[in-house]
This record gives C-alpha cells, structure tokens and sequence, in this order.
C-alpha cells in the first residue's frame, strides 16, 4: 500500500478527495488499517472547517481530519500488538507526509502504531466510531471528585453519552436542551428546555455545548459550593461574573482530551451492553459524498452524527 485516499481540508470550508503517497514498509510494531467508518465531530472538526478553531499544536491547512475512525488491521508488523483481521478503533494518525495530520482519521487506509489503536467486538460495527465522544464524557465524569451531574447542558451526541454514562452508574439527571427536535431519544433521565427549569440550586452543571456564553446563566442555575465542568470544546474566550461566582463560592474545572484508559473502559461499557450506543449515528453517507458529509454534519440540526462509509474503497 502506497497511497491513501484522505479528506483533506485544504482551507476553510473547502474539503475535497485527495489520494496521498505514504512509506509502505511498516516499522516493527505498527499496523495498516483499512478502514470501514469514520464519524464527523461536530465539536472540533466544525471548528477547523469554519475557520474558527483557536491556535492549536498541528494546526494548519492542508489537513487531514477526523479522530473517530473503526476498521480492520490489514497488515501488522513482527511487534505488533494487534492481529491481522482486527477490528480496532483508530483515533487518528500521522502518516501524510506534507499534509497535516490533525486528526488523521479520515482516510481509507492508515499506518498507525499498534499501541494507538483499541480492539473492538465485532459485532460493536459501525458504533464503534462514537467511543471518542463515548471516551470525552468518561474522561469528564471521572475526572472530578466522584459526584455525577445533576445537569446536563445539551442534547447531542456527548450531552447524550454523558447522561447514559450517569444513568448506568445510578444517576438520574437532567438536560437541557433548546431544539424541541433533539428532545427525544432520553431513557433513564429528563429533557427540559431551559426555560421550563425553575430548580436552582444543581450541584454538579456538565456544559456539552460548546457554548461560552453560558457560565453566566449556569451561575445562575448552581448551588452554593456547586462545580461547572466545561466538557465541550470552546471557539471564544470563556468569561463570568465574578461576583455572582464569588457569592456562589462556585468551581469550574475543564475536562481535557479522554486518556487511554478511557477508550478502553467505554469500550468494554460497550461490549457488557452497559453503554448503549444506538440511535445516536442518525446520517450516512459513503466516502464519494465527503463534501455533502461534512455540509450536513454542520449545517443539518437534525444530523446528531454522521458516518462516513469507506467499505466500497480500493
């Protein structure tokens, strides 16, 4: 394998189908991926793609993105830890040459080291693509002093795996969500718009939003002593009202990119059956439609997920 065809973001809002050289000869403990699936993020993708995202270590165009990517080990070097046949999740890789790799995912085959990747039941298919987002809220929920959410601002893709992660560990929260049309689809907690919350006095306020505006109106919400944890990734500068902050003697605490030992908890969550991961990938497209993929991911309200199919690639 000498090429790779990759998405490549060659600006903003331009992405198109390019086919990259890259080194055949796999190092001793690397693996070549062929891939089945990546998912399209609409957190740090969207931010690359409008133009919009903050400086950041390996930013720049041409890139190549994607960090959500499942498919089978094709070939594997003598120290490999993985086996031919595999199906793994890949959160990206470096093997472009002259085009970024940030994240690297999207692509039809990759040369990733065999420790980067995270084997998969098999019958986990496609869903695998969401344990980045699965790992995201993990990492949140552990990450802290052990108390769950009480409140969970937004109903997408991460605001839903952080309350199935709470519901799983005997939580019962509640979500906050705007769009009457992402309402639907909660089990084991409640979805209230904003306004129709009068509770203020949560302990434990998860923002899966992305939105910076809204560590004031959180303050608002929280109970003295209370903690605000920033899990989404955030464009403009986050500010607040300190006195009201000061008043509420309130915590804030960011929740940094999930570690191994993450991916490899939800994915087991997974496979138990105690992570459900259905109904969350709602739009598909196959790898010929990436330009469409992408508009919709970020355009379309209804697209809580989209999947980006490679199968049909040679």
């Amino acid at each position: 394998m000498s090429t790779t065809l990759a998405v490549v973001m060659t600006r903003p809002e331009h992405v198109e189908l390019r086919r990259i050289e890259f080194a055949t000869a796999l190092a001793p403990a690397e693996v070549l991926v062929e891939v089945e699936w990546t998912g399209i993020s609409t957190g740090t993708e969207c931010l690359l793609f409008s133009g919009r995202m903050p400086p950041f270590p390996g930013m720049g165009y041409p890139l190549v993105p994607g960090y959500e990517t499942v498919g089978r080990i094709l070939e594997a070097g003598p120290e490999a830890t993985v086996a031919v046949g595999q199906r793994v999740f890949v959160p990206g890789s470096n093997c472009f040459g002259d085009v970024r790799g940030l994240f690297g995912g999207a692509a039809s085959h990759l040369r990733v080291p065999s420790g980067r990747v995270t084997p998969l039941a098999d019958d986990l298919g496609e869903r695998g693509i969401l344990l980045a987002l699965a790992a995201t809220a993990q990492h949140a929920l552990v990450g802290g002093d052990g108390r769950p959410p009480d409140l969970i601002i937004g109903h997408g893709v991460l605001g839903r795996l952080l309350a199935r992660l709470a519901v799983a560990s005997g939580a019962t929260p509640t979500v906050w969500e705007k769009n009457p049309r992402r309402a639907h689809g909660a089990v084991g907690y409640r979805v209230l718009a904003p306004d129709d919350d009068p509770r203020r006095d949560y302990r434990s306020i998860y923002d899966a939003s992305g939105d910076a505006s809204l560590v004031d109106p959180l303050l608002k919400r929280l109970a003295r002593g209370g903690e605000i944890v920033l899990a989404g990734f955030y464009a403009d500068r986050i500010a607040f009202d300190f006195p009201l902050a000061f008043l509420k003697e309130a915590r804030f605490r960011v929740a940094a990119e999930w570690a191994a030992e993450d991916l490899v908890a939800v994915a087991e969550l997974a496979a138990s059956g105690r992570l459900d991961l259905d109904g969350l990938i709602t739009h598909r497209r196959t790898f010929e439609q990436v330009h469409d993929a992408y508009v919709t991911a970020f355009g379309d309200p209804d697209c809580l997920k989209m999947l980006v199919d490679w199968r049909r690639c040679t």
